[in-house]
Protein backbone atom coordinates (compact mmCIF):
# COMPACT_ATOMS: atom_id res chain seq x y z
CA UNK A 1 0.00 0.00 0.00
CA UNK A 2 2.72 2.37 0.89
CA UNK A 3 4.52 1.60 -2.36
CA UNK A 4 1.39 2.35 -4.39
CA UNK A 5 0.77 5.65 -2.62
CA UNK A 6 4.40 6.65 -3.18
CA UNK A 7 4.20 5.91 -6.91
CA UNK A 8 0.99 7.93 -7.24
CA UNK A 9 2.60 10.91 -5.52
CA UNK A 10 5.60 10.71 -7.89
CA UNK A 11 3.30 10.68 -10.96
CA UNK A 12 1.35 13.66 -9.66
CA UNK A 13 4.54 15.63 -9.09
CA UNK A 14 5.87 14.82 -12.57
CA UNK A 15 2.63 15.93 -14.21
CA UNK A 16 2.81 19.30 -12.44
CA UNK A 17 6.36 19.83 -13.64
CA UNK A 18 5.38 19.64 -17.32
CA UNK A 19 5.90 23.06 -19.04
CA UNK A 20 2.69 24.47 -20.37
CA UNK A 21 2.46 27.24 -23.02
CA UNK A 22 1.56 30.71 -21.65
CA UNK A 23 -1.58 32.38 -22.91
CA UNK A 24 -1.41 36.07 -24.02
CA UNK A 25 -4.29 38.38 -23.24
CA UNK A 26 -5.00 40.99 -25.91
CA UNK A 27 -7.47 42.97 -23.82
CA UNK A 28 -6.38 45.28 -21.05
CA UNK A 29 -8.53 47.22 -18.66
CA UNK A 30 -7.65 50.95 -18.75
CA UNK A 31 -9.95 52.00 -15.95
CA UNK A 32 -12.31 50.45 -13.48
CA UNK A 33 -15.26 52.82 -13.89
CA UNK A 34 -18.32 51.76 -15.74
CA UNK A 35 -18.58 52.84 -19.38
CA UNK A 36 -21.23 55.38 -20.41
CA UNK A 37 -22.32 56.04 -23.93
CA UNK A 38 -22.64 59.64 -25.17
CA UNK A 39 -26.15 60.93 -25.46
CA UNK A 40 -26.43 62.93 -28.73
CA UNK A 41 -28.36 66.18 -28.53
CA UNK A 42 -31.09 66.80 -31.03
CA UNK A 43 -30.01 69.27 -33.75
CA UNK A 44 -32.65 71.59 -35.16
CA UNK A 45 -33.35 71.35 -38.82
CA UNK A 46 -32.23 74.52 -40.63
CA UNK A 47 -34.53 75.46 -43.47
CA UNK A 48 -32.97 78.82 -44.44
CA UNK A 49 -29.78 79.02 -46.57
CA UNK A 50 -26.43 79.79 -44.91
CA UNK A 51 -25.62 83.47 -44.29
CA UNK A 52 -23.70 85.44 -46.90
CA UNK A 53 -19.97 85.95 -46.55
CA UNK A 54 -18.96 89.25 -44.93
CA UNK A 55 -18.02 92.02 -47.33
CA UNK A 56 -15.51 94.78 -46.78
CA UNK A 57 -17.10 98.15 -46.23
CA UNK A 58 -16.68 100.59 -49.09
CA UNK A 59 -14.69 103.66 -48.06
CA UNK A 60 -14.15 106.83 -50.03
CA UNK A 61 -11.03 109.03 -49.99
CA UNK A 62 -13.02 111.97 -48.61
CA UNK A 63 -14.18 109.90 -45.63
CA UNK A 64 -10.66 108.67 -44.90
CA UNK A 65 -9.24 112.19 -45.07
CA UNK A 66 -12.00 113.49 -42.79
CA UNK A 67 -11.36 110.69 -40.30
CA UNK A 68 -7.61 111.38 -40.27
CA UNK A 69 -8.22 115.08 -39.75
CA UNK A 70 -10.49 114.26 -36.83
CA UNK A 71 -7.77 112.06 -35.36
CA UNK A 72 -5.25 114.89 -35.80
CA UNK A 73 -7.58 117.33 -34.03
CA UNK A 74 -7.99 114.91 -31.14
CA UNK A 75 -4.22 114.55 -30.95
CA UNK A 76 -3.80 118.32 -30.78
CA UNK A 77 -6.47 118.57 -28.10
CA UNK A 78 -4.67 115.93 -26.09
CA UNK A 79 -1.41 117.83 -26.40
CA UNK A 80 -3.09 121.03 -25.26
CA UNK A 81 -4.70 119.37 -22.25
CA UNK A 82 -3.52 120.67 -18.92
CA UNK A 83 -1.40 118.55 -16.63
CA UNK A 84 -3.29 116.72 -13.94
CA UNK A 85 -2.89 118.78 -10.74
CA UNK A 86 -3.08 115.62 -8.66
CA UNK A 87 0.29 114.55 -10.04
CA UNK A 88 3.49 116.37 -9.11
CA UNK A 89 4.60 118.91 -11.70
CA UNK A 90 8.22 118.85 -12.84
CA UNK A 91 10.23 121.23 -14.96
CA UNK A 92 10.20 118.78 -17.87
CA UNK A 93 6.41 118.86 -18.02
CA UNK A 94 6.44 122.56 -18.74
CA UNK A 95 7.47 124.56 -21.77
CA UNK A 96 9.96 127.12 -20.54
CA UNK A 97 10.01 129.14 -23.79
CA UNK A 98 7.33 131.17 -25.52
CA UNK A 99 8.79 132.02 -28.93
CA UNK A 100 11.20 130.28 -31.28
CA UNK A 101 13.27 132.37 -33.67
CA UNK A 102 16.18 132.15 -36.09
CA UNK A 103 19.02 134.65 -35.72
CA UNK A 104 21.92 135.17 -38.09
CA UNK A 105 25.33 136.56 -37.17
CA UNK A 106 28.87 136.29 -38.48
CA UNK A 107 29.22 132.71 -37.23
CA UNK A 108 26.07 131.38 -38.86
CA UNK A 109 22.42 130.71 -38.07
CA UNK A 110 21.20 130.17 -34.51
CA UNK A 111 17.86 128.71 -33.43
CA UNK A 112 16.78 130.51 -30.25
CA UNK A 113 14.24 129.56 -27.61
CA UNK A 114 13.38 133.10 -26.53
CA UNK A 115 16.99 134.22 -25.95
CA UNK A 116 18.62 130.84 -25.31
CA UNK A 117 20.12 128.84 -28.19
CA UNK A 118 19.06 125.28 -28.92
CA UNK A 119 21.78 122.88 -27.82
CA UNK A 120 22.71 119.39 -28.92
CA UNK A 121 22.98 116.33 -26.70
CA UNK A 122 26.64 117.24 -26.07
CA UNK A 123 25.46 120.66 -24.77
CA UNK A 124 26.97 122.49 -27.74
CA UNK A 125 24.98 125.39 -29.28
CA UNK A 126 23.34 124.40 -32.54
CA UNK A 127 25.04 126.46 -35.27
CA UNK A 128 24.16 126.14 -38.95
CA UNK A 129 25.94 127.55 -42.02
CA UNK A 130 24.54 130.66 -43.68
CA UNK A 131 23.38 128.58 -46.65
CA UNK A 132 21.06 126.42 -44.51
CA UNK A 133 18.32 129.02 -43.98
CA UNK A 134 15.47 126.67 -44.81
CA UNK A 135 16.88 124.00 -42.53
CA UNK A 136 17.15 126.48 -39.67
CA UNK A 137 13.52 127.51 -40.15
CA UNK A 138 12.39 123.88 -40.20
CA UNK A 139 14.23 123.21 -36.93
CA UNK A 140 12.64 126.32 -35.40
CA UNK A 141 9.17 125.11 -36.33
CA UNK A 142 10.09 121.67 -35.02
CA UNK A 143 10.81 123.14 -31.59
CA UNK A 144 7.78 125.41 -31.74
CA UNK A 145 5.56 122.32 -32.11
CA UNK A 146 6.71 120.94 -28.75
CA UNK A 147 4.35 121.41 -25.82
CA UNK A 148 6.81 120.43 -23.06
CA UNK A 149 10.52 120.20 -22.50
CA UNK A 150 10.16 116.46 -21.97
CA UNK A 151 9.31 115.96 -25.65
CA UNK A 152 12.70 117.41 -26.59
CA UNK A 153 14.31 114.32 -25.04
CA UNK A 154 12.71 112.04 -27.65
CA UNK A 155 14.31 111.91 -31.09
CA UNK A 156 11.07 111.23 -32.97
CA UNK A 157 9.77 114.64 -31.85
CA UNK A 158 12.87 116.47 -33.14
CA UNK A 159 14.20 114.39 -36.08
CA UNK A 160 15.89 117.30 -37.86
CA UNK A 161 17.65 118.37 -34.67
CA UNK A 162 18.90 114.81 -34.27
CA UNK A 163 20.31 114.83 -37.79
CA UNK A 164 22.08 118.14 -37.18
CA UNK A 165 23.54 116.73 -33.97
CA UNK A 166 24.86 113.83 -36.02
CA UNK A 167 26.46 116.28 -38.46
CA UNK A 168 28.09 118.27 -35.66
CA UNK A 169 29.44 115.07 -34.09
CA UNK A 170 31.01 114.07 -37.41
CA UNK A 171 32.57 117.52 -37.87
CA UNK A 172 33.95 117.50 -34.31
CA UNK A 173 35.45 114.04 -34.82
CA UNK A 174 36.99 115.06 -38.15
CA UNK A 175 38.57 118.10 -36.51
CA UNK A 176 40.27 115.78 -34.01
CA UNK A 177 41.33 113.31 -36.75
CA UNK A 178 39.04 110.74 -35.13
CA UNK A 179 37.58 108.45 -37.79
CA UNK A 180 35.50 106.27 -35.48
CA UNK A 181 32.11 107.78 -36.36
CA UNK A 182 32.89 108.10 -40.06
CA UNK A 183 34.15 104.52 -40.36
CA UNK A 184 31.10 103.22 -38.49
CA UNK A 185 28.78 104.95 -40.97
CA UNK A 186 30.78 103.71 -43.97
CA UNK A 187 30.75 100.14 -42.67
CA UNK A 188 27.01 100.27 -42.04
CA UNK A 189 25.99 101.65 -45.44
CA UNK A 190 28.29 99.26 -47.31
CA UNK A 191 26.43 96.32 -45.79
CA UNK A 192 23.30 97.41 -47.65
CA UNK A 193 25.09 97.14 -51.00
CA UNK A 194 24.95 93.34 -50.81
CA UNK A 195 21.15 93.39 -50.41
CA UNK A 196 20.35 96.68 -52.12
CA UNK A 197 16.63 97.23 -52.71
CA UNK A 198 17.32 98.60 -56.19
CA UNK A 199 19.18 95.42 -57.23
CA UNK A 200 16.90 92.73 -55.72
CA UNK A 201 14.52 91.76 -58.52
CA UNK A 202 11.70 89.23 -58.45
CA UNK A 203 12.12 85.85 -60.23
CA UNK A 204 11.30 85.69 -63.92
CA UNK A 205 8.88 82.77 -63.50
CA UNK A 206 6.51 84.00 -60.82
CA UNK A 207 3.27 82.12 -60.19
CA UNK A 208 1.55 85.23 -58.87
CA UNK A 209 2.38 87.15 -62.05
CA UNK A 210 0.91 84.33 -64.12
CA UNK A 211 -2.36 84.64 -62.23
CA UNK A 212 -2.49 88.37 -63.02
CA UNK A 213 -2.88 88.14 -66.77
CA UNK A 214 -2.64 91.37 -68.67
CA UNK A 215 -0.54 93.13 -66.01
CA UNK A 216 3.14 93.99 -66.12
CA UNK A 217 5.28 91.45 -64.20
CA UNK A 218 7.07 92.69 -61.11
CA UNK A 219 10.54 91.95 -62.47
CA UNK A 220 9.86 94.03 -65.57
CA UNK A 221 8.68 96.94 -63.39
CA UNK A 222 11.80 96.69 -61.26
CA UNK A 223 14.10 96.66 -64.27
CA UNK A 224 12.30 99.62 -65.83
CA UNK A 225 12.86 101.69 -62.69
CA UNK A 226 16.32 100.45 -61.73
CA UNK A 227 18.17 100.41 -65.05
CA UNK A 228 18.11 104.22 -65.66
CA UNK A 229 19.32 104.84 -62.10
CA UNK A 230 22.11 102.29 -62.44
CA UNK A 231 23.11 103.72 -65.83
CA UNK A 232 23.30 107.23 -64.33
CA UNK A 233 25.49 106.06 -61.45
CA UNK A 234 27.80 104.05 -63.73
CA UNK A 235 28.21 107.00 -66.09
CA UNK A 236 28.47 110.04 -63.82
CA UNK A 237 29.17 108.93 -60.23
CA UNK A 238 31.10 105.65 -60.42
CA UNK A 239 32.48 105.61 -63.98
CA UNK A 240 34.07 102.40 -65.14
CA UNK A 241 32.57 100.06 -62.52
CA UNK A 242 30.07 97.24 -62.94
CA UNK A 243 26.91 97.19 -60.82
CA UNK A 244 25.28 93.77 -61.08
CA UNK A 245 21.76 92.64 -60.14
CA UNK A 246 21.84 90.70 -56.89
CA UNK A 247 19.25 88.05 -57.80
CA UNK A 248 19.19 86.17 -61.10
CA UNK A 249 16.12 85.29 -63.14
CA UNK A 250 15.50 81.98 -61.33
CA UNK A 251 17.86 82.11 -58.37
CA UNK A 252 17.56 83.05 -54.73
CA UNK A 253 21.31 83.05 -54.12
CA UNK A 254 22.70 86.60 -54.08
CA UNK A 255 25.42 87.62 -56.50
CA UNK A 256 28.15 89.66 -54.77
CA UNK A 257 29.37 92.86 -56.35
CA UNK A 258 32.90 92.87 -57.80
CA UNK A 259 35.63 93.83 -55.36
CA UNK A 260 36.59 96.82 -57.52
CA UNK A 261 33.02 98.12 -57.34
CA UNK A 262 32.96 97.82 -53.57
CA UNK A 263 36.28 99.60 -53.18
CA UNK A 264 35.26 102.48 -55.48
CA UNK A 265 31.92 103.02 -53.73
CA UNK A 266 33.51 102.74 -50.29
CA UNK A 267 36.13 105.34 -51.19
CA UNK A 268 33.44 107.67 -52.55
CA UNK A 269 31.35 107.38 -49.37
CA UNK A 270 34.40 107.85 -47.13
CA UNK A 271 35.20 111.20 -48.75
CA UNK A 272 31.77 112.80 -48.26
CA UNK A 273 31.47 115.98 -46.17
CA UNK A 274 29.68 115.79 -42.84
CA UNK A 275 26.28 117.04 -44.06
CA UNK A 276 26.27 114.69 -47.05
CA UNK A 277 27.45 111.72 -44.98
CA UNK A 278 24.69 112.18 -42.39
CA UNK A 279 22.11 112.61 -45.15
CA UNK A 280 23.36 109.47 -46.89
CA UNK A 281 23.05 107.53 -43.64
CA UNK A 282 19.43 108.61 -43.21
CA UNK A 283 18.61 107.83 -46.85
CA UNK A 284 20.11 104.34 -46.67
CA UNK A 285 18.23 103.49 -43.48
CA UNK A 286 14.98 104.79 -44.98
CA UNK A 287 15.15 103.05 -48.37
CA UNK A 288 17.36 100.04 -47.47
CA UNK A 289 19.32 100.98 -50.59
CA UNK A 290 22.75 102.58 -50.88
CA UNK A 291 22.35 103.30 -54.58
CA UNK A 292 19.03 105.12 -54.17
CA UNK A 293 20.48 107.26 -51.38
CA UNK A 294 23.50 108.12 -53.57
CA UNK A 295 21.26 109.01 -56.51
CA UNK A 296 19.12 111.31 -54.35
CA UNK A 297 22.16 112.90 -52.74
CA UNK A 298 23.88 113.63 -56.06
CA UNK A 299 20.77 115.31 -57.44
CA UNK A 300 20.33 117.77 -54.56
CA UNK A 301 23.65 118.42 -52.83
CA UNK A 302 25.67 121.46 -53.99
CA UNK A 303 28.79 119.31 -53.68
CA UNK A 304 27.81 117.53 -56.90
CA UNK A 305 26.69 120.49 -59.00
CA UNK A 306 29.29 119.56 -61.64
CA UNK A 307 27.68 116.13 -62.06
CA UNK A 308 24.23 117.66 -62.56
CA UNK A 309 25.68 120.02 -65.15
CA UNK A 310 27.18 117.13 -67.12
CA UNK A 311 23.96 115.11 -66.80
CA UNK A 312 21.56 117.91 -67.68
CA UNK A 313 19.62 115.64 -70.04
CA UNK A 314 18.53 113.38 -67.21
CA UNK A 315 15.33 114.08 -65.32
CA UNK A 316 15.49 115.36 -61.77
CA UNK A 317 15.44 112.65 -59.12
CA UNK A 318 13.50 113.76 -56.06
CA UNK A 319 11.60 112.45 -53.08
CA UNK A 320 8.73 111.02 -55.11
CA UNK A 321 11.04 109.12 -57.48
CA UNK A 322 13.16 107.71 -54.65
CA UNK A 323 10.10 106.62 -52.66
CA UNK A 324 8.59 105.01 -55.76
CA UNK A 325 11.75 103.01 -56.47
CA UNK A 326 12.12 101.93 -52.83
CA UNK A 327 8.51 100.72 -52.47
CA UNK A 328 7.92 99.28 -55.92
CA UNK A 329 7.41 95.72 -54.67
CA UNK A 330 5.05 96.89 -51.91
CA UNK A 331 2.97 98.85 -54.41
CA UNK A 332 2.85 95.82 -56.70
CA UNK A 333 1.53 93.67 -53.85
CA UNK A 334 -1.02 96.25 -52.72
CA UNK A 335 -2.30 96.62 -56.27
CA UNK A 336 -2.80 92.86 -56.31
CA UNK A 337 -4.16 92.19 -52.82
CA UNK A 338 -5.25 95.58 -51.51
CA UNK A 339 -3.85 98.14 -49.10
CA UNK A 340 -4.02 97.91 -45.31
CA UNK A 341 -5.34 101.24 -44.12
CA UNK A 342 -3.29 103.09 -41.49
CA UNK A 343 -0.34 100.81 -42.27
CA UNK A 344 0.80 101.00 -45.87
CA UNK A 345 -0.26 104.64 -46.23
CA UNK A 346 1.48 105.63 -42.99
CA UNK A 347 4.69 103.85 -44.00
CA UNK A 348 4.60 105.56 -47.39
CA UNK A 349 4.28 109.04 -45.89
CA UNK A 350 6.93 108.31 -43.27
CA UNK A 351 9.33 107.28 -46.03
CA UNK A 352 8.64 110.52 -47.88
CA UNK A 353 9.22 112.46 -44.67
CA UNK A 354 12.62 110.84 -44.15
CA UNK A 355 13.67 111.37 -47.76
CA UNK A 356 12.50 114.98 -47.53
CA UNK A 357 14.81 115.45 -44.55
CA UNK A 358 17.69 114.15 -46.70
CA UNK A 359 16.98 116.81 -49.33
CA UNK A 360 16.50 119.49 -46.71
CA UNK A 361 19.77 118.63 -44.96
CA UNK A 362 21.90 118.85 -48.09
CA UNK A 363 20.19 121.33 -50.40
CA UNK A 364 20.75 125.08 -50.15
CA UNK A 365 17.96 125.97 -52.57
CA UNK A 366 14.63 126.98 -51.12
CA UNK A 367 12.79 125.73 -54.18
CA UNK A 368 14.23 122.29 -53.50
CA UNK A 369 13.15 122.61 -49.89
CA UNK A 370 9.62 123.45 -50.90
CA UNK A 371 9.39 120.61 -53.43
CA UNK A 372 10.69 118.08 -50.92
CA UNK A 373 8.23 119.07 -48.22
CA UNK A 374 5.26 119.24 -50.56
CA UNK A 375 6.10 115.74 -51.78
CA UNK A 376 6.40 114.55 -48.18
CA UNK A 377 2.86 115.64 -47.29
CA UNK A 378 1.10 114.72 -50.48
CA UNK A 379 -2.20 112.95 -49.75
CA UNK A 380 -1.66 113.30 -46.00
CA UNK A 381 -3.28 115.44 -43.36
CA UNK A 382 -3.08 116.49 -39.76
CA UNK A 383 -0.24 117.89 -37.70
CA UNK A 384 2.28 117.36 -40.48
CA UNK A 385 0.32 119.74 -42.67
CA UNK A 386 0.33 122.34 -39.91
CA UNK A 387 4.09 122.07 -39.44
CA UNK A 388 4.99 122.14 -43.14
CA UNK A 389 2.70 124.96 -44.15
CA UNK A 390 3.87 127.00 -41.16
CA UNK A 391 7.38 126.68 -42.59
CA UNK A 392 6.25 127.56 -46.11
CA UNK A 393 4.29 130.57 -44.89
CA UNK A 394 7.36 131.86 -43.06
CA UNK A 395 9.35 131.94 -46.31
CA UNK A 396 8.79 134.24 -49.27
CA UNK A 397 10.19 132.20 -52.14
CA UNK A 398 11.29 134.45 -54.96
CA UNK A 399 14.02 132.63 -56.84
CA UNK A 400 16.61 131.77 -54.21
CA UNK A 401 16.03 134.84 -52.00
CA UNK A 402 14.40 134.99 -48.62
CA UNK A 403 12.10 137.53 -47.09
CA UNK A 404 14.20 140.28 -45.44
CA UNK A 405 12.55 139.70 -42.07
CA UNK A 406 13.60 136.05 -42.09
CA UNK A 407 17.12 136.70 -40.84
CA UNK A 408 15.83 138.77 -37.95
CA UNK A 409 14.47 137.37 -34.72
CA UNK A 410 11.07 136.54 -36.17
CA UNK A 411 8.99 134.32 -33.87
CA UNK A 412 7.21 131.34 -35.39
CA UNK A 413 3.91 130.69 -33.67
CA UNK A 414 2.35 127.27 -33.74
CA UNK A 415 -1.42 126.77 -33.59
CA UNK A 416 -0.93 123.69 -31.39
CA UNK A 417 1.12 125.48 -28.73
CA UNK A 418 -0.82 126.49 -25.61
CA UNK A 419 -0.57 130.14 -24.66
Amino acid sequence: MEIRQLSRAIKATSSLSVRRPATTSYSRCLHTTSTREATPLPHPTVVAPPPSAPLASVTFPQNRVARKREQAERLQQGQQAKINPAKPTTALQKRFWKNVSVKEDEQGLHVLLDTRPVRTASKQPLLLPHSKRALATAIAVEWDQLVSAQQALKNHYIPLTSMISRVLDIEAADAKDDTTIRQAIVTMVMRYLGTDTLLCWAPENNDYDRAQEGKTPLRQKQRTVAEPIIAFLKTHVFPGVDILPILGEDSIMPTPQPQVTREVIKGWVSGLPAFELAALERGVLATKSLLLAVRLLVDWSPEFAHIRKDASKHERFGVAEAAHAATLEVMHQTDMWGEVEDTHDVEREDLRRQLGSVVLLTSVYLSAFRAALQAAVRDSSGCLHVMVYTILDSLTLVGSDVHPNFTQKTPHHSPSRPE
